[in-house]
C-alpha cells in the first residue's frame, strides 16, 4: 500500500501524484508497473489495453486500498478517438503497446511495422500538441548487430568492448539485409524513436525512451495453447518454459551460439518508477535497461532453465533436454538474428542511480516456481485430453 509520507525525487523534491495514461497496460510489463504504482505510489493510472487479464487482481473489488486511483479503458488505439482524450487529462503517457515477438516479424512483417510504427505516431502527436510528458518504450533490437560480428572470426578485436557493448549514443545501428523480415521490427522501432528525438528538438516534446534488454519474471510473454495462441512461437524464455513445463526437448535456433543479458522485470520496473518521478533527470534521454552480468549464450540459458525447473518442480530433466534446429525451421524464410547484445549502463547510473541487482539464477527460479504453479496442471490436461477425430 502506498505510503502516507511525502515521497521526494532524487534531489530531495516533493513528488506530487500524478495522473498516468498507460497504454498497454494490461501486458506483462505494464501490469508489474500497475502494480508498483498502485502499491508505493499516489499516482492514478488511466490503463488503456484491448486485455486486462493480467491486472484484474488490481481493478476488484472496489474495496481495495487503491480503488479510484487506477481505472480501465478498453480501447485499441488503431482506430479509437478516446485515445487523445485520456492523454489530454494526464501529466504523463507510458506507451508499451507493441507486436513483440520474434516468430511474427518475418511471418506478420506489416502487422509489425504498423503496430511499432504507425500505430504509434497517433500517441506522438497528442502527446507534443498537448504539451504532456511522453515515456516510449522501444527495444534493444534497435541496434541490431554488433561491429564485432562483421570482424573476422579469429580476430582479437571481437574481444574488444568497443566492438560489441551497446550504447545509446554511439553505437550504430546494423541490420540484415531487407529480404531478412525479422528486422522489421527493429526499424519500425527505430523509426519511431527518431521521430519522438525530432518531436523533442522542433516542437519542445518532453520524452523519455527505454530500449529493455529481455526483461523476465511472472506473467512474461505466454504459454501456447494456455493462456496464448496455439500456433506462434514467444519470445525464448517463454519459448524454454514451454518445453520444460510439456517435458519437451527445449529447441536451439542455429546451435544456441547468440548471447543475450536478462534482467529481472521488478529490478526494470525499479527503473521505470524512477524515469516516471525524476522527469528532470530523465527528460531527453535514451536509456538501456538491462542486467549486463547476466550474460549467456542461449544453450547456456537452457541449461540453467533445466536445472532450475527441477529444482522448482521436483522433477527429473529428460533425457534429451535440448535438441538443435534451424532458424529456417523455427521461424521460417526471412529470419536473421543479432549475435550479442550487452548493454552498457553509463547514462541510466549517472542520471538515475540505476544498478540491477537480481542474478540470472534467482529470476530464473521466481519466473520459474511461477510458471510451475500456474501453468503446470493446465498442460497435463492439455496434454491427456484426446484429439477429436
Amino acid at each position: 500500500m502506498a505510503s502516507t509520507t511525502a515521497r521526494l525525487d532524487l534531489d530531495g523534491n516533493t513528488i506530487n501524484p500524478m495522473t498516468i495514461c498507460m497504454i498497454g497496460a494490461g501486458g506483462f510489463i505494464g501490469s508489474h508497473l500497475c502494480d508498483k504504482l498502485m502499491n508505493e505510489t499516489p499516482h492514478t493510472v488511466l490503463a488503456v489495453d484491448v486485455y486486462n487479464d493480467k491486472i484484474k487482481h488490481l481493478l476488484e473489488p472496489d474495496s481495495l486500498p487503491w480503488a479510484g486511483r487506477i481505472q480501465f479503458h478498453r480501447l485499441n488505439i488503431k482506430n479509437d478517438s478516446r485515445l487523445e482524450g485520456l492523454i489530454k487529462c494526464s501529466d504523463l503517457t507510458i506507451n508499451l503497446a507493441a507486436i513483440c515477438t520474434p516468430a511474427d516479424y518475418n511471418t506478420r512483417p506489416l502487422d509489425t511495422i504498423y503496430s511499432n510504427f504507425i500505430d504509434a505516431l497517433p500517441v506522438v502527436k497528442y502527446c507534443s500538441e498537448n504539451s504532456k510528458r511522453l515515456i516510449h518504450f522501444s527495444t534493444c533490437e534497435v541496434y541490431g548487430k554488433t561491429i564485432g560480428s562483421y570482424l573476422p572470426k579469429d580476430s582479437p578485436l571481437r574481444q574488444d568492448p568497443a566492438y560489441y557493448i551497446l550504447k545509446e549514443d554511439t553505437s550504430p545501428c546494423i541490420f540484415g539485409s531487407v529480404e531478412k523480415q525479422r528486422w522489421s521490427y527493429a526499424c519500425a522501432k527505430q523509426l519511431i524513436e527518431r521521430l519522438i528525438y525530432a518531436e523533442g528538438a522542433e516542437n519542445g516534446l518532453e520524452f523519455t525512451i527505454v530500449r529493455p534488454f529481455n526483461w523476465i519474471g511472472p506473467r512474461m510473454d505466454f504459454i501456447p495453447g494456455i493462456d496464448g495462441p496455439s500456433e506462434g512461437v514467444p519470445r525464448v524464455l517463454a519459448c524454454f518454459s514451454n518445453n520444460l513445463l510439456r517435458r519437451e526437448p527445449l529447441k536451439l535456433v542455429d546451435g544456441g551460439e547468440s548471447q543475450r543479458t536478462f534482467v529481472y522485470i521488478k529490478d526494470a520496473i525499479e527503473a521505470v518508477l524512477l524515469m516516471i518521478e525524476n522527469p528532470g533527470r530523465a527528460s531527453g534521454h535514451i536509456f538501456n535497461v538491462g542486467n549486463p552480468n547476466n550474460e549467456v549464450t542461449v544453450r547456456q540459458l537452457a541449461e540453467m532453465m533445466t536445472k532450475v525447473y527441477s529444482k522448482v518442480s521436483g522433477e527429473d530433466s529428460i533425457e534429451t533436454p535440448t535438441i538443435d534446429v534451424s532458424s529456417k525451421e523455427f521461424y521460417g524464410e526471412g529470419y536473421d538474428d543479432s549475435d550479442k547484445r550487452i548493454p552498457d549502463m553509463t547514462i541510466i547510473n549517472k542520471q538515475l542511480g540505476w544498478d540491477p541487482k537480481t542474478s540470472l539464477w534467482d529470476l530464473l527460479e521466481s519466473t520459474l516456481t511461477y510458471q510451475h504453479k500456474t501453468y503446470a496442471e493446465a498442460i497435463k490436461q492439455a496434454i491427456a485430453k484426446p484429439v477429436a477425430s
